[in-house]
């Protein structure tokens, strides 16, 4: 793995929100995967009728939410671990380190999401904060103690 370049240096915040918008895509399809797995085992174990769904803010649908979430996380964790970023990440040159450069810990990076799930459902003030942070940090950053990098590469920056 490439260790970060001596001229990484804290991205727009508008890269960052595209790499997310990417990786809605990823989320995506993984949601769709456990809805399925949910719903056939909501089918077969449950003898529902097979076009019957999951109710409406029943303990189950409040289960599968939970599932995405965590799905979700383990998908950001795993890549943030191994590579250092996700797929939504790769076409921007981003990459998260500690603020010293090195690989995060597991557990830095589930407060990374954690603290990212809050600062989405808030309306994204998380992430609008690194506008006015004098690092360009965001509250997942400080709380976790991580940076996403701009890496710069040949031919482009």
């Amino acid at each position: 793995m490439p260790a970060p370049s001596a001229q990484a240096h804290p991205p727009w915040i508008g890269r960052r929100l595209l790499a997310l918008l990417y990786d809605l895509w990823p989320a995506l399809a993984l949601w769709l995967l456990l809805s399925a797995v949910f719903t056939a085992g909501y089918t077969l174990l449950g003898r529902h009728d097979p076009h019957e769904n999951i109710a409406p803010l029943s303990g189950l649908q409040w289960v599968l939410w939970l599932c995405c979430w965590g799905v979700t996380g383990l998908y950001a964790v795993v890549s943030w671990r191994h590579g250092g970023q996700t797929l939504g990440m790769r076409p921007w040159g981003l990459r998260v380190r500690t603020s010293g450069g090195d690989r995060p810990h597991v557990g830095a990076l589930w407060l990374r999401f954690a603290v990212g799930t809050v600062s989405l459902a808030v309306g994204g003030l998380g992430f609008w904060w690194a506008w006015f942070d004098r690092d360009r940090l965001t509250w997942h950053d400080r709380a976790s103690g991580t940076r996403v990098l701009r890496e710069a590469t040949r031919g482009r920056d």
